[in-house]
């Protein structure tokens, strides 16, 4: 998930740049390498556009958390410079020959209250994710088939202390996987295997994570002040164990729903940075402070097999292709976005043997074609015996998302006797609807959370705790258990898999209606120096930003 799940995780491109075939530009903002001295005010001024719902790394769902998280808090590893995989509280690690056992060395830090971190850390953490009785989204989803018994405990089979992740001593920390999992570095970046105080948590109980005072760091930031619905601010965290290396002193957040409020901060000089979109490109695309990048995420209408009408497969295939792609991307967005055809995105993975991109070979499954989604929906009104259909499309209340909402609506009337009602929610609120199925269409975003097929495959098996479309096939189940388990090793064979697996999601079971694969277009000030894009999760890279020439 960058959930919007961001990614997310998001997402974490996936967010590797040099795997994903992200231009330079999009994974560094600066030819800097971060590390000038400047004698400039090292305080930056940014805007997002939704509120953190909660920043408990075991909870937390969607990019914005991502993103903050990445900033305030080390994992093992972490993602540094142009994308590349760096050293966090893990000074080293070691791996066994049959590469089930990881043994991480620590380095000595301390929290932003001063307490050490230790292994002991990781593993409370860790059970947390997991726990049940916790209610993890991702925990059970980034955990299980990966940590050695993992589901069982996640179920409630077997006792948290049963998970295999224990602390040798304050700064050993050994982790038993199920099977060899050869991202399993990249995966100890995402949000969920982030570190967590027992006594601070269980301290502030419900309250964790929802307010600045009930935050702890160990990262190269901390939160000073949240106030909800307006923003936060971070300031440097002078306990942060490399904090030689970070240069800001602040980092002023203001929460900016609508992008034409977020302009005028900038050409105000309030704002450092801001998105753009499609009525502000055309505008600015001359100017040296702007620039666009393609992102490894995408937006598809998800589609609640639940839901009577949508649990027909040609109502899905008719919703499928009656949305000009198109148009959405080029004149809506108009921001690097590009139409998609599947649940992978373009320049993310490519064939290990051909080298051939996985979207150039499976090619688009869900093509626009308004002629045959009419044929669909004919079909599916006969089959349903129906004339006149009502269907929700849930989205985001932003000002582009509203936007994409009702552009959306009016292409789905196109299918004769249907009406759209449009609903548009917080974010927060979205995310909860999502979790609970309370949707019949809904639009979403899906940012990688590791660099391999599977974390976009893998959402669709039955019961699969990002799933939450109603879908089950064992068909769909077997292809992603095969190339997981017997072709875990066979690099070749388990791509194959995964492309087989794609056709049947998108072109035979119509699951989800995949419709564009994420752009941004941003101006920038020129006196932001070493911020770097992050493939995963969260979306920028704060550590080695600096103010110069302002």
């Amino acid at each position: 998930m960058y959930k919007t799940l961001l990614f997310s995780m998001v997402m974490l491109s996936t967010f590797l740049a040099a795997c994903s075939g992200e231009s330079s530009s999009s994974n560094s903002e600066t030819s800097s390498d971060g590390n000038e001295q400047s004698d400039d005010k090292q305080v930056l001024n940014i805007s997002e556009s939704s509120e953190i719902p909660t920043m408990d790394p075991s909870m937390a769902t969607d990019v914005v958390a991502f993103q903050w998280l990445a900033a305030t808090t080390d994992g093992l590893y972490r993602f540094g410079k142009n994308a590349e995989i760096e050293p966090g509280i893990a000074k080293s690690h070691e791996v066994s020959e049959d590469g089930t056992t990881w043994t991480f060395k620590l380095r000595e830090a301390k929290w932003s209250n001063g307490d050490p971190v230790t292994a002991h850390d990781f593993v409370y953490s860790w059970r947390r994710a997991v726990n049940p009785e916790v209610g993890s989204e991702y925990g059970p989803y980034m955990f299980n088939g990966v940590v050695k018994n993992a589901e069982a405990v996640s179920t409630g089979e077997m006792p948290v202390e049963k998970l295999g992740v224990k602390a040798i001593d304050d700064t050993t920390l050994e982790v038993q996987l199920e099977k060899p999992i050869p991202y399993f570095k990249e995966l100890t970046t995402f949000t969920t295997f982030l570190p967590l105080n027992q006594e601070f948590v269980e301290k502030h109980g419900e309250n964790f994570a929802l307010s600045a005072d009930a935050l702890l760091a160990n990262g190269p930031f901390k939160f000073t002040e949240w106030k909800a619905g307006e923003g936060w601010v971070l300031e440097k965290n002078e306990n942060y164990w490399d904090k030689e290396n970070v240069k800001l002193d602040k980092i002023n957040v203001k929460v900016v729903k609508e992008i034409a409020t977020s302009v005028n901060l900038y050409e105000s000089g309030d704002l450092d940075r801001t998105s753009l979109t499609a009525e502000f490109v055309d505008k600015y695309s001359s100017s040296p402070e702007f620039s666009t990048i393609r992102k490894p995420s995408l937006l598809y209408i998800k589609m609640n097999q639940e839901n009577e009408i949508l649990s027909n497969k040609n109502a899905r295939k008719a919703i499928q292709r009656i949305i000009n792609k198109e148009n959405v991307a080029n004149v809506i967005l108009n921001n690097g976005a590009t139409p998609i055809g599947g649940t992978m995105p373009a320049e993310f993975v490519s064939h290990p043997e051909s080298g051939k991109d996985f979207r150039e070979i499976n090619g688009n499954l869900a093509p626009y074609n308004p002629e045959k989604a009419k044929e669909f929906w004919q079909k599916a009104k006969e089959e349903l015996g129906v004339e006149e259909v009502e269907l929700n499309l849930l989205g985001d209340d932003m000002g582009v998302a509203k936007k994409m909402t009702a552009y959306f609506k009016g292409q789905l009337e196109q299918l004769e006797g249907l009406t759209i009602n449009v609903q548009s929610v917080p974010f927060k609120e979205r995310l909860r609807r999502n979790s609970e199925m309370e949707y019949e269409l809904q639009n979403y975003v899906w940012l990688p959370d590791y660099l391999d097929a599977n974390t976009f495959m893998n959402l669709w098996v039955t019961d699969g705790a990002n799933n939450k479309t109603g879908y089950a096939s064992e068909e769909y189940d077997k292809l992603i258990e095969r190339a997981n388990n017997e072709l875990a090793q066979k690099p070749a064979e388990r791509f194959e898999a995964f492309l087989q697996a794609e056709k049947l999601l998108i072109k035979e079971d119509a699951v989800i209606a995949p419709i564009y694969q994420k752009g941004s277009a941003k101006l920038q000030k020129p006196y932001i120096k070493g911020t770097f894009r992050n493939p995963m999760g969260s979306g920028y890279i704060y550590k080695y930003a600096y103010i110069e020439g302002k």
